[in-house]
């Protein structure tokens, strides 16, 4: 509100909401096309600092252990220390990207509701103000939605429970019984660490999991991206690329194999005090039960939109939201990995600058 009690509304063409990856990718590409930050365009993110995800990674994930990064568009990432934790290499990496390309992140801004405003723009309410704008580009990720499976005596396990999102390093576990729930690469990362300095570990998984043997090229890649594309397209919740592809068969996973370290149990029942237990009367006592049970996309301040599908996700094609011509979801589903969110911010952008060309055609003229 102003001096005079009434609401201040800025008004811009594009709102970018997330400065991760493929926040900052969106955020070049609209750069590059010409429109100006903070006069044309405003990118918002709610992190305190840059680095996206990657700043609130465990110190134990090094860049060396990091599978897949891909550089920022125009700029690469050279000279890292591999021994470095990731959140800081990450970090100083995407710092530096937003000062050379001046893009001028406003942070740190939480998005509370996007919703229909006045003439046929979006109202963007966020903790700095409200945003009017003609088209949103949605890049939040998923790690501030951890997805929590919920079991039978959750509430009554006397250890503690935790999530891959608060994963303090393999150090909090020492002489601990330690029970890792979950299949996936942080998973598989977190038992192996674990596994060095726990008194026990305990490896559950729903389904059996499979390992990838020999590379995985472009031609795989694209078909595990299909995949994944196909439920997104069908307006289903996305699965991640990681989901579809397997766990690689590398040095490190083949030794904690060998040593039975991921010698795998079908998932429990039902938790008790003491810890887990299946119906055929089988059960294990654990002092932590660590959940890598995965994320799911943060996109709740997109619902007054009514976005959703009744399969539960966005339908979109290519980055559009179906519902929608003026919502782009980048870094969602298929254009989760860090190469496919760069692929994605440029398609969103192509996509964002025809719509305003055609605005402008259509508007009237006084």
């Amino acid at each position: 509100m102003n001096d005079f009690g009434f609401e201040e509304v800025r008004t811009v063409d594009v709102v970018v909401i997330g400065a991760g990856q493929a926040g900052l990718s969106a955020a070049f590409h609209l750069r590059r096309a010409g429109l100006e930050p903070d006069r044309d365009f405003v990118v918002l993110d709610h992190a305190p600092n840059p680095g996206g995800a990657w700043q609130f990674r465990w110190p134990s994930l090094t860049y060396g252990k990091v599978h897949g990064m891909h550089a920022l568009p125009g700029m690469e990432l050279t000279g890292a220390d591999p021994a470095r934790p990731s959140s800081e290499v990450i970090g100083a990496y995407f710092d530096t990207y937003e000062r050379t390309f001046d893009l001028r992140v406003h942070r740190p801004v939480d998005v509370t509701a996007v919703r229909e405003g006045e003439g046929g723009r979006l109202r963007v309410e966020t903790s700095e103000g409200v945003y009017a704008t003609r088209a949103l580009i949605n890049a939040t990720g998923t790690w501030d939605r951890p997805f929590w499976p919920r079991y039978p005596g959750q509430e009554t396990f006397r250890g503690r429970q935790l999530h891959t999102s608060g994963y303090p390093g393999p150090e909090a576990f020492a002489g601990k019984r330690v029970l890792v729930v979950g299949g996936g690469a942080s998973g598989t990362q977190h038992l192996m660490e674990i596994a060095e300095v726990a008194a026990e570990t305990t490896w559950v998984t729903r389904r059996e999991p499979v390992y990838r043997e020999g590379p995985f090229g472009e031609v795989e890649g694209r078909a595990a991206v299909a995949l994944v594309e196909e439920r997104v397209r069908r307006g289903l919740p996305p699965q991640s690329v990681v989901s579809v592809t397997g766990l690689p068969l590398n040095d490190a996973i083949r030794a904690a194999r060998a040593r039975g370290i991921l010698d795998r149990l079908p998932m429990f029942d039902r938790i008790t005090p003491a810890g887990v237990a299946w119906d055929d009367g089988r059960t294990v006592d654990v002092d932590v039960i660590l959940w890598a049970t995965g994320f799911r996309a943060a996109i709740d301040h997109l619902a007054p939109l009514r976005l959703r599908e009744p399969g539960g996700g966005i339908q979109v094609e290519g980055t559009r939201a179906v519902r929608d011509e003026r919502v782009h979801l980048v870094g969602y589903g298929p254009s989760a990995s860090t190469i496919g969110a760069n692929r994605a911010g440029r398609a969103a952008v192509s996509d964002i600058r025809r719509l305003l060309d055609r605005d402008r055609v259509t508007a009237p003229t006084v």
